[in-house]
């Protein structure tokens, strides 16, 4: 194998590696929005669900009189 050559692939072994670093760096960002933004997620839904809760009267469920 030719100097140049193995420069060549030593090069590009150091490339990789800087792109496979700044894409993990990258993955784990959005891994901290996505839990953020689940956390904020599952907060507003119960705050619906409460909400929901306090402003749906209790109804009870029976059958309409032509039935």
């Amino acid at each position: 194998m030719s100097a140049d050559r193995l420069t060549t692939l030593e090069i590009r072994a150091a490339e990789q590696e800087r792109a496979i670093e700044e894409l993990s760096g990258q993955i784990a960002e959005q891994w901290k929005t996505i839990d953020k933004l689940q956390r904020k997620l599952d907060a507003l839904a119960r705050r619906f669900l409460e909400l929901e809760e306090q402003a749906a009267p209790d109804v009870p469920v029976t059958k309409p009189p032509h039935w």
